[in-house]
């Protein structure tokens, strides 16, 4: 991402807010990450505004679906808990491999039962140290927050949430 050769999709504007200009798209990370144009990480302390925190629960159920979906992926192909050794282009291939096994064996009854095993086996990262933020990362998560608290970007049950 920071390179730009990932062939990610050019910036865009989010549904129904042109107003906010166009956005990157991004990843989502918890607060052991950097702030980067690029990846977003939730804004840091207890005594948030009711917008900030708005923030920091809808991008903490986007990192759920992606640790959820990892942990069932590691609970079931042993190849994904450690270091993949592979070259970088092979990764792709072994991740979307076993993304087509898991669904060819897939079980309906098996998803809750795998999601509890990846959450007692805890797949977290460390805490880091805190990283400088720059301008632009501080504005693109300033967007992304104005959007979640829209009428266009905002879901009827997040204020329930906070």
């Amino acid at each position: 991402m920071e390179t730009k050769t990932l062939h990610v999709p050019t910036s865009t504007s989010l549904p129904d807010a042109a107003h906010l200009g166009e956005m990157p798209f991004v990843m989502v990370g918890d607060a052991a990450f950097p702030l980067k144009p690029y990846l977003m990480r939730p804004y840091p302390g207890k005594n948030l505004t009711h917008q900030k925190s708005i923030f920091n629960y809808r991008l903490s159920r986007a990192r759920m679906v992606v640790e959820n979906a990892f942990g069932i992926l590691a609970s079931r192909w042993r190849i994904f808990p450690r270091r993949i050794n592979p070259l970088p282009k092979n990764v792709d291939t072994l991740v979307v491999a076993g993304c087509i096994l898991h669904n060819f064996l897939l079980v309906p009854s098996e998803n809750q039962r795998l999601l509890d095993e990846a959450e007692q086996q805890g797949r977290h990262m460390a805490q880091g140290d805190t990283w400088e933020e720059t301008t632009d990362a501080c504005n693109v998560r300033e967007a992304f927050c104005t959007f979640f608290n829209s009428p266009e970007g905002s879901v009827t049950w997040q204020d329930r949430m906070v």
